[in-house]
């Protein structure tokens, strides 16, 4: 038989126990709801291109603003590869769905291999956002980025207007299986159509870094020494020193980005105009999407989110060089 002190202490856990059950039923039943906390994995095409490293300080600002904002803990699992390849980003997709993240933001180096990975994370109850280089056939809510075809089509009217409308230009475009580039190479051609003394020579590529794509500008222009016009729908070469010997002496350039190294380019003449995206933006919008959909349910109005493109010339460019010095901290 039970001590009289054993029974009351039984009576005593019981009823306890019971007050818990209660407070979780309270809380199902749509009562305070317990401290949250959100892991979202960011990945993006590579570490060796500093536009990334921007989205990642955007990232990282977004889980900061939201935490103060809804004192909700908010962290950031940076996986990226540390040059382009689709590939492993699937494999850190997968990994990061297995790890239990809340939410993925991530620019497809090539949309249909990732769509599946895309669509198995989704499935798993894992939220999917893109930027920069979309994955538009598959499971994803949303897309943040610029619009590649006006994009590529601003970048030959900067260049026409350079070249006084007429010559030959040559159009590098990285990654061949990139479809934002792809896009960004197509406004080009279209836009280049409204210009009868233009030709467009041909479409050059090359892997994705600084070195190689100033290589592959400087080899083409001194094999085809009939080219007077770069459109650049990427900014690759312009993140070293001297891209463009034997070049710009021939030839006019506009290019998409507007990073510090590339505004040298501007300031002393050898590159006439940068399309500017918001790269920091990638990573702090598509963050706010993710924490959004899963703390509020709630989507943003568009799937597609486009922003405006920043022109830069030798007129504007100081305007531009200290919003990097944010963009680009030290980790």
């Amino acid at each position: 038989m039970l001590s009289k002190r054993a029974f009351l202490t039984l009576a005593a856990g019981a009823i306890a126990a019971a007050g818990l059950g209660l407070v979780s039923a309270a809380t199902a039943a749509g009562g305070a709801p317990e401290s949250k906390s959100y892991v979202f994995g960011v990945i993006a095409k590579s570490q060796s291109n500093p536009v990334f490293q921007a989205a990642r300080t955007g990232a990282e600002d977004a889980a900061r603003d939201l935490k103060e904002k809804y004192g909700v803990e908010v962290k950031i699992n940076w996986r990226t590869p540390n040059n382009e390849d689709a590939q492993q980003q699937a494999q850190f997709l997968e990994q990061l769905v297995s790890q239990g993240v809340d939410g993925v933001s991530i620019s497809c180096s090539d949309g249909k291999l990732l769509k599946s990975a895309i669509d198995a994370a989704v499935d798993k109850g894992v939220e999917v956002v893109t930027f920069d280089s979309d994955s538009p056939d598959s499971k994803r809510f949303a897309y943040y980025g610029i619009d590649d075809v006006a994009a590529g089509a601003k970048v030959m009217s900067e260049l026409a207007k350079a070249m006084g409308e007429k010559g030959v230009v040559a159009i590098l475009a990285g990654n061949q299986n990139a479809p934002n580039l792809q896009a960004r190479v197509r406004g080009v051609r279209e836009e280049a159509k409204k210009y009868p003394g233009i030709t467009i020579k041909d479409t050059y590529y090359h892997a994705e870094t600084a070195a190689e794509a100033a290589q592959k500008v400087q080899s083409v222009q001194s094999s085809n020494p009939d080219i007077t016009g770069w459109a650049m729908v990427g900014g690759w070469p312009l993140f070293t020193k001297n891209a463009l010997d034997g070049v710009y002496q021939h030839a006019k350039v506009v290019s998409v980005d507007h990073l510090p190294e590339q505004l040298v380019y501007v300031k002393n003449g050898q590159v006439q105009a940068l399309i500017g995206q918001d790269c920091y933006g990638w990573g702090y919008q598509t963050v706010v999407y993710l924490f959004e959909k899963v703390h509020l349910n709630k989507k943003p109005a568009k799937v597609v989110n486009n922003f405006e493109l920043s022109v830069v010339t030798r007129d504007n460019v100081a305007q531009y060089e200290g919003i990097w010095e944010k963009w680009l901290r030290k980790k």
